[in-house]
């Protein structure tokens, strides 16, 4: 059973920097893409970071050349190095799994809250 937990969260100012890390486990780490995904009161989730099983990256613009996605996998962690944050920025976070494209993800985690404040 695959099993996702974030931390990292928290509140920062405009400008600064935070990392999100999600502890996963019961998957195969050769098959599996894993994902960055963000929700803000009232928007629909976005994709901000995803990472493929040959570790191959891909960001939005919005967030682009700020995060950085990178995983572990003697410690079965994903990371997500957020600089330069914005009050844009402010979301809940979500780590993900899939077999698949990581489009639409078959695991999550809980979420971890982000607030940046100008």
């Amino acid at each position: 059973q695959v099993q996702l937990v974030e931390s990292g969260g928290g509140s920062v100012q405009a400008g600064g920097s935070l990392r999100l890390s999600c502890a996963a486990s019961g998957y195969t780490y050769s098959r599996a893409c894993m994902a960055w995904f963000r929700q803000a009161p009232g928007k629909e989730r976005e994709r901000v970071a995803h990472i493929d099983s040959a570790d191959r990256t891909t960001y939005p613009d919005s967030v682009k050349g700020r995060f950085t996605i990178s995983r572990d996998n003697a410690k079965s962690t994903l990371y997500l190095q957020m600089n330069s944050l914005k009050p844009e920025d402010t979301a809940v976070y979500y780590c993900a799994l899939d077999y698949g494209s990581c489009v639409r993800p078959t695991y999550w985690g809980q979420g971890t809250q982000v607030t940046v404040s100008s």
